[in-house]
């Protein structure tokens, strides 16, 4: 259900519908702009404000004739005027109304994603307290490395979408920009003075300087940003559908009452809501080419842009949109597997100590190397026996390691057994976790 009602807002931002009110919204401050300026009386700005409006459909049939849309439209309105629409859309070009609305439709877009964006970080928080000192082994290569806390991986994700909503509010501030300087952007037939009462009625920014449009680099610098945020969120999706693989099994999306996973195979519980999100995000960061290629347009504009973003503006906004709602309700409902989590994190017979053994050897005069080659020739004895299914812990409960390294006299002889004991020791990897904590979430 929050899927379809975030797709319905963000949607309802791209109709045709709102395409047409954000044209009127701008022409409409133009007008307010002029009466400001004197040149149209209140008489007539009363009017074009109170009755000024257009119909689809009607634009569709003109639009049949001109093969021109804006002036489609333009017509349209005027037919819902008396005299007083020879001053709509007066000393104007078609882009000073699509740009600046589109400039509208671009902000309050953001605008959501940066609320959407804000209640995944608030989702994660909560995630990532709860299980703070969760404990579970990290891996690099996809092979075991160290202990961690699976509140720790969460504050990665965390602090990752804190440096997203810093590019969202910049790529907000730069795409919030209207003009009304005219056909080649000289102000030959308008004032300066127009352009800023204007934008200051629909709450954006002017740009300093413009030709025809609005320069593209503003447009690819949002594409661009959702892009990277997708790529992110995509992250965050595949690390859930990897542990939730049946050998891992330390986390699972929620899997509700009367769902299934396979025609064929009733036992089934698939990733398919973090496998969508990996797939759409591979959409957002497609978008991001052709606005790229859109920046580099001929002298002060052709039109070459405007097909593709009647494509990548909507699409972009509203799978990016759709992606963190159901993202976050994965997050929210994730279910954790603290017993599973520990599990694996002694499946390799506590070879996740060797550095800890390693760093030892060092205060005890030995070399790195010497160091290096006593730890590992142990471990490998462990791999080996691992890969012939010998049990990782003895009936004392000491790991598999743990017993090579005591019955290592060597390294017995350089550290001692109540040293190497306690290199064993989970509390060591988890000691800093609340300071990182407060860095991440201060």
């Amino acid at each position: 259900m929050i899927d379809r009602y975030a797709r319905e807002i963000m949607s309802s931002k791209w109709t045709i519908q709102a395409k047409y009110q954000a044209w009127l919204d701008v022409e409409i401050a133009v007008v307010k702009a002029w009466n400001k300026l004197g040149l149209i009386d209140d008489e007539d700005c009363q009017k074009i404000i109170k009755n000024g409006s257009f119909d689809i459909d009607e634009i569709d049939k003109i639009e049949k004739e001109t093969k021109h849309d804006l002036i489609a439209f333009t017509t349209s309105v005027a037919n819902s005027l008396g005299k007083e629409s020879r001053w709509f859309h007066y000393g104007m070009t078609s882009s000073d109304t699509i740009d600046t609305a589109v400039a509208l439709q671009l902000k309050s877009s953001m605008e959501l994603i940066i609320k959407d964006v804000k209640e995944m970080m608030s989702a994660i928080k909560d995630r990532a307290i709860e299980h703070k000192m969760t404990l579970m082994v990290g891996r690099s290569h996809g092979i075991h490395g160290e202990p961690i806390t699976f509140g720790l991986v969460l504050a990665v994700w965390h602090d990752e979408l804190k440096r997203h909503l810093s590019n969202l509010n910049l790529s907000l501030e730069t795409i919030s920009v209207g003009q009304i300087s005219g056909a080649m952007g000289n102000f030959a037939h308008s004032p300066l003075e127009l352009e800023e009462l204007a934008c200051q009625e629909l709450g954006l920014s002017v740009a300093p300087v413009s030709n025809q449009i609005i320069q593209r680099d503003r447009y690819a610098q949002v594409a661009t940003s959702l892009a990277l945020l997708a790529s992110s969120i995509e992250k965050f999706a595949v690390q859930v559908r990897h542990w939730q693989r049946t050998e891992l099994y330390e986390c699972e999306e929620f899997f509700a009452k009367g769902q299934k996973g396979s025609s064929a195979m009733p036992h089934k519980r698939n990733p398919i809501l973090t496998e969508n999100v990996t797939g759409l995000a591979r959409i957002i960061r497609a978008y991001a080419t052709p606005a790229m290629e859109n920046v580099a347009l001929w002298h002060e504009r052709d039109i070459s842009h405007s097909s593709t973003e009647r494509f990548w503006m909507p699409d972009s906004f509203i799978t990016c949109d759709f992606m963190l709602h159901r993202m976050t309700g994965v997050i929210k409902n994730l279910t954790v597997m603290p017993k599973n989590m520990m599990k694996n994190l002694n499946l390799t017979g506590g070879l996740v100590f060797s550095q800890r053994v390693l760093l030892e050897l060092p205060k005890a005069g030995v070399s790195r190397e010497d160091a290096y080659k006593i730890v590992q020739r142990n471990a490998m004895k462990v791999w080996e026996e691992i890969g012939q299914n010998k049990a990782t812990v003895d009936k004392n409960g000491n790991s598999l390691y743990l017993q090579h390294l005591l019955n290592d006299k060597q390294l017995v002889d350089l550290i001692g057994e109540e040293k190497i004991k306690s290199c064993f020791d989970y509390g060591y990897y988890t000691k800093n976790i609340d300071l990182i904590f407060k860095r991440v979430f201060s």
